[in-house]
């Protein structure tokens, strides 16, 4: 069996209603959900969240919501493993049940997408979406007490194309095993793979200018 489980909470601070939100036309997390269900993988497509307002467009959508979330798991300091573990262990799934938490406002998400994460699964550990990054964080630098402080100064006159590229988890979807979530194993190991996104496809939607450009490029993708 193959369920996907979309974690969305209520009371969002930074962007209000933030996970159903009007985004081009329809509320944001139902590009999740049509994508779960549009990629013809899983047998269930579970929205996890402690609010009404959102159990209510997510099954109009066509989403199950066994049960409304606990607020002890809705609060800021609930990570996305201790929702997942709760989840799957509330539904009782089998070790080797293949799990996939789909995070609400990834409206640039495709099907195709999940798809090939489903087929990069490794036997003890997660497969997840990453971008890689545009500018290398190995020639960056933080600012403490006024003074420029190098994170390695040995790169400091490479030329970008001739430093190794790095990654960032690109916060799209994390396919397990149920085993996995319910003991809350790290989703970043080294035996983890990864679905690498075009930059494009990815954006991080935490304020109302990430809003926007996400926006744009949802507009992009559709000329295309």
């Amino acid at each position: 069996m193959k369920i996907a489980i979309i974690p969305a909470r209520g009371g969002s601070k930074r962007i209000k209603n933030k996970n159903i939100k009007d985004f081009c036309g329809k509320p944001i997390i139902s590009y999740a959900i049509d994508s779960a269900i549009n990629s013809n993988i899983f047998d269930r497509v579970i929205v996890s969240t402690n609010s009404k307002e959102i159990m209510d467009i997510a099954i109009e959508c066509g989403a199950e919501v066994p049960n409304l979330r606990s607020e002890s798991l809705s609060d800021d300091f609930a990570t996305t493993l201790d929702v997942m573990s709760y989840e799957v262990k509330k539904l009782d799934l089998d070790d080797d049940t293949i799990v996939c938490c789909i995070y609400p406002t990834t409206p640039l998400l495709k099907p195709e997408f999940l798809r090939l994460g489903l087929e990069k699964i490794p036997k003890n550990a997660y497969c997840f979406s990453a971008c890689a990054f545009n500018s290398n964080p190995l020639r960056g630098f933080f600012i403490k007490d006024n003074k420029l402080i190098l994170l390695d100064r040995k790169f400091e006159f490479s030329r970008t194309q001739d430093i190794e590229a790095m990654y960032y988890d690109a916060g799209q979807f994390y396919f397990g095993y149920a085993v996995n979530f319910a003991n809350k194993q790290s989703i970043f190991s080294e035996d983890s793979t990864l679905v690498v996104l075009p930059e494009i496809s990815v954006v991080d939607i935490n304020t109302n200018d990430d809003w926007e450009i996400a926006e744009i490029k949802y507009k992009i993708l559709c000329k295309q």
